[in-house]
């Protein structure tokens, strides 16, 4: 078959008959970027704008930005809440269905990168530096102050429903919504040979012309801003923590403004430099490493403190969670006023709009690092593994901080929730070397996280290059920094919230933008080279056996030979590839050059 080169590889694959797998794609890492300007400027003015209206106008930006969330809460929340569930249902029905063996890729190729170092990188970058934020503020939190609807605070089940509301959270839900967006864009990128944008997942819905023409320009502008805003909402909340640690081990008072500012200057430096260095330099070494001291804290927090609470909080959780998922996912803002409206926004909506707001580049980083992986290998990898692992560091994080909270220790009366994680280690054993522990794990998985931030969105803004340019990516990584000061200035002393109302805000468009991305992902399954070729093969048996047992009862055998043109199994099977695809090679004999040369893999009409 011919080489597929960069001009007429697309349509090379488009032209094949579709029961064939399409030739490989040649992705160049080293291509000259080539700056996509109507993403890019229009992103970055709408990022610039941002930041000069927060610096010149706080109290302005932070009123809409209030008005802003209290629309989406109360207009949307029920969108939020059935798109988080539908996910969950979708993903699992991808990897138990027909479509579980299609991989990200050729048949039969290996995995780009070692499944620990991909559960790593994977991780690092979907949620490590809320783990640190929230391992303990969040169970004790729903366990000092109960969502609504589970009794007052004290009662029996407390416990069950403080852990079981944190896996809602964090475990099936969150990694669904990643899944849907990695799915989607591993599969076109990898499978289909499309470019690495979101917009390019949308070429079954839209045809490639409008995916790649101005609605695709669209998409590409809110993926770019909900990945801003959602990366920067991880800066601001990995700056509060280590200002929070700075105060303990320092001993320099209250942590202000200025010199969270300055953790954000240092850390958005950092990340940059990490980014500008490549996956395989930069994330995946700062991956592994994180993995190993998060790996020893929480081993070290389950030996000194309550080991057999911890264990015995396993099992309990597990079945909490299963017994409440169904209520958990059916709250919205009809289900209890205003208490519960505000609950949702601090909580529940706020999270699934901070997921959304992270899909854009976790999704396509996890696509970026899943080549060669099967559908089922990546939801199980993509969903399971770090459920399990949350499940884990919350036992133990959680376990100890509702332990204490129970004897005496007042872990939910801190003033500030990032101080909750200090004050649990401050009650065992080595509390400054922890928080020390501490404070580099939160620097190191946000700059892991936000380095794949700011290369996602120079991919976005350079047409899909795996290797955006330097000083793309640069702009983003700083963009993301002056973003995240502004949002920590509008939430005043309540940092906080000014983090969460921008999020929820930004996220909105991008969740509708999922709903068409998961029906796009399903037209293209539904035509895959692997699902055509089965829908051959029972087309072609059933003719046979029938033929066979009509004309010959039970001794006759099947064998494969071409057959007059409308008289084959290909007319028993319904497809959309016709003779109009030869336009996308211009001549019928480049077509039926590759269909040729591919025959053998597919076998020709099947008579007796």
């Amino acid at each position: 078959m011919t080489e597929p080169t960069d001009e007429t590889t697309q349509e090379q694959r488009d032209a094949l008959h579709p029961a064939l797998e399409p030739p490989p794609v040649n992705h160049d890492d080293a291509a000259p970027s080539r700056l996509d300007k109507p993403v890019f400027w229009v992103s970055a003015a709408v990022a610039i704008g941002f930041v000069v209206w927060g610096a010149l106008g706080t109290d302005s930006l932070s009123t809409s930005a209030s008005s802003g969330l209290d629309f989406v809460v109360h207009n949307t929340g029920w969108l939020f809440s059935l798109v988080a569930s539908g996910f969950v249902v979708f993903v699992i029905w991808l990897a138990a269905s027909r479509y579980g063996n299609i991989p990200l890729g050729g048949d039969g190729e290996a995995p780009e990168f070692r499944t620990s170092s991909w559960v790593a990188m994977m991780f690092s970058a979907g949620m490590g530096i809320g783990l640190m934020f929230y391992g303990v503020t969040e169970p004790v939190s729903h366990l000092v102050t109960p969502p609504p609807g589970t009794g007052a605070a004290g009662n029996p089940a407390a416990v069950q429903h403080a852990m079981a509301t944190t896996m809602f959270h964090w475990s099936l839900h969150p990694w669904a919504i990643y899944a849907v967006v990695g799915l989607a864009v591993a599969y076109g990128v990898f499978r289909k040979g499309r470019l690495l944008l979101i917009s390019s997942a949308f070429a079954p819905l839209f045809g490639e012309k409008r995916a790649n023409g101005t609605a695709g320009k669209v998409i590409d502008i809110f993926a770019i801003f909900a990945t801003l805003f959602g990366s920067a909402t991880s800066l601001g909340l990995g700056a509060l923590q280590i200002g929070s640690g700075l105060e303990i081990v320092a001993g320099i008072g209250t942590v202000g403004n200025g010199l969270l500012i300055g953790i954000i200057v240092v850390l958005t430096i950092a990340f940059i430099l990490s980014a500008v260095s490549g996956v395989a330099k930069g994330i995946q070494w700062l991956s592994n490493i994180n993995m190993v001291l998060a790996v020893a804290l929480a081993l070290f927090v389950f030996v000194v403190g309550p080991t057999i609470f911890i264990l015995n909080l396993l099992p309990t959780t597990i079945g909490s969670y299963v017994q409440d998922l169904a209520m958990m996912s059916a709250r919205t803002d009809a289900a209890g006023g205003a208490g519960m409206k505000d609950w949702l926004a601090s909580w529940t909506i706020f999270y699934w709009a901070w997921w959304v707001s992270w899909t854009p580049f976790v999704g396509m980083f996890i696509a970026r690092i899943s080549r060669g992986r099967t559908i089922r290998q990546f939801v199980t990898g993509v969903l399971l593994v770090p459920s399990v692992v949350s499940l884990v560091w919350f036992a133990i994080f959680g376990g100890a901080g509702i332990w204490q909270q129970q004897h005496g220790q007042d872990i939910g009366g801190q003033s500030t929730p990032e101080g909750s994680l200090f004050t649990m280690l401050g009650n065992l054993p080595w509390p400054t070397v922890t928080a020390i522990v501490v404070m580099v794990l939160v620097a190191i998985f946000f700059v892991s996280g936000a380095d794949a931030a700011s290369i996602v969105m120079g991919t976005l803004s350079e047409k899909g290059t795996l290797e955006p340019s330097k000083k793309t990516v640069i702009f983003w990584g700083a963009a993301t920094g002056a973003v995240a000061a502004i949002m920590l200035l509008l939430g005043g002393e309540d940092a906080l919230a000014g983090l969460q109302n921008v999020t929820i805000v930004a996220a909105l468009p991008f969740l509708v933008i999922m709903i068409g991305l998961a029906a796009a992902l399903v037209k293209d399954l539904s035509r895959d080279p692997q699902v055509v070729r089965r829908q051959y093969a029972v087309a072609a048996v059933e003719h046979a056996v029938v033929t066979g047992v009509s004309e010959h009862g039970d001794d006759f055998t099947l064998s494969v030979q071409e057959s007059a043109p409308g008289e084959g199994v290909g007319e028993l099977v319904p497809t959309e590839w016709s003779e109009d695809a030869t336009a996308a090679t211009g001549t019928d004999a480049d077509v039926a050059k590759d269909i040729d040369e591919n025959t053998e893999r597919v076998g020709g009409s099947m008579r007796l």
